[in-house]
């Protein structure tokens, strides 16, 4: 038997499509209903829901190139506002705790309709994810709009200010009209570049009347959408921007935890032994997640072409190179690049002498342990000479 109450969001939405005379709300929302009467295993009514849908003068879903003209489109360049993207099956999501309590908090919120529905919520169901780049803020949203089975849509908003700066707060109305129609994730991308301060005297008199007409358009958008944003500078944020959040994920580099829980799932086929995982945790203290996985795809990678796992000192090596840029100046990863052999031995062994152990080294350097051994001898020498 159906539960009603379980669709009564898709209902209200339908009739309320009805109600207003929107045909493309009315549409999106039946072909919504039908696939979640279809997944609670009502295939008969979901069958007569599509059949009403073929029946009508239009069709539901265009083909790709019609689908194309049907996104918003800048009035002066044509280029698309938004873009429709794929969440493909990634490997698994790793969070501290706290970041899971509100992940879970928000789809069981997202998924509940009586809440969704209920008077006394009147906004939209609304989350930003701040942090450092490469810490998986887009990884993040994808995994929710899976959760709840809606489509993703996504906004850069960094290109459409600096390019179409006099048009920008039409096109934002336009994208919020656009989401408000169907049942849908609007993600907005370097969210910063549009949600600036407003006091900012730096900032040009039209992109503060943006930042309003974006307020605007939250406030209005209503109950149905849920809209996501992401930003690497959440201090530029406005105060009054913040308050249209109601969840906030803060993501930051992973601790030894969650690097050891990312090295595990990542690296997969290539195994590593528990001394190796210990090694690959300290050794890529400060990598963002981002790191880590592009880190264990070049292995994969080099194992595919050579045909041969890679060895311990090719992991090193490519630990370091992943290390260059403006991340990398407090990694221990990079202080150890450009080094000599015995320099490198020396940095990581002060680092931690139980856990660099001259087999360690041995095994992470590519040499004999008894050619550590005489480094270390060496060293010794200088600092005692």
């Amino acid at each position: 038997m159906i539960n009603h109450n379980h669709f009564a969001n898709e209902l209200l939405r339908i009739i309320q499509g009805a109600l207003r005379l929107d045909i493309d709300k009315v549409r999106n929302y039946t072909d919504f209903l039908a696939n979640n009467l279809e997944k609670e295993g009502e295939e008969i009514l979901a069958k007569r829901l599509r059949k009403l849908l073929e029946e009508s003068d239009r069709q539901i879903r265009p083909t790709d190139a019609e689908f194309a003209n049907f996104l918003p489109v800048d009035s002066e360049s044509r280029f698309h506002l938004i873009e429709l993207v794929d969440c493909p099956k990634e490997s698994p999501l790793i969070l501290a705790d706290e970041q899971w309590e509100v992940v879970h908090e928000f789809i069981s919120v997202a998924k509940s309709h009586v809440q969704i529905d209920n008077q006394s919520y009147d906004d939209s169901l609304s989350l930003v994810v701040h942090g450092p780049p490469g810490t998986g803020k887009n990884r993040l949203v994808r995994h929710l709009a899976q959760e709840l089975g809606l489509d993703l849509y996504i906004a850069r908003l960094d290109g459409l200010i600096s390019s179409y700066l006099g048009s920008t707060a039409k096109n934002i109305r336009a994208i919020f009209e656009f989401t408000a129609k169907r049942p849908c994730v609007l993600f907005l991308d370097e969210f910063d570049a549009i949600a600036k301060l407003r006091g900012d005297s730096q900032e040009l008199g039209e992109l503060k009347r943006v930042v309003n007409s974006f307020i605007q358009s939250l406030d209005t958008i209503g109950r149905q959408s849920i809209v996501m944003a992401a930003t690497n500078h959440e201090e530029l944020l406005d105060a009054a921007i913040w308050r249209r959040f109601s969840y906030r994920i803060e993501l930051t580099f992973p601790d030894e935890q969650m690097r050891h829980h990312m090295w595990m799932n990542f690296s997969q086929p290539i195994e590593f032994t528990k001394r190796e995982l210990e090694l690959l945790v300290d050794l890529s203290d400060g990598f963002s997640g981002s790191d880590i996985h592009d880190v264990c795809v070049r292995l994969n990678r080099h194992r595919l072409s050579s045909n041969n796992p890679p060895s311990f000192n090719r992991v090193f090596s490519t630990i370091q190179n992943i290390s260059i840029g403006e991340a990398g100046k407090n990694q221990i990863a990079s202080q150890t690049r450009g080094v000599k052999p015995e320099e490198a031995a020396y940095i990581l062994r002060t680092r931690n002498p139980r856990l660099y152990s001259l087999a360690s080294l041995a095994h992470i350097l590519g040499v004999s342990k008894a050619k550590v051994h005489r480094w270390t001898l060496k060293k010794r020498g200088i600092r005692h000479g």
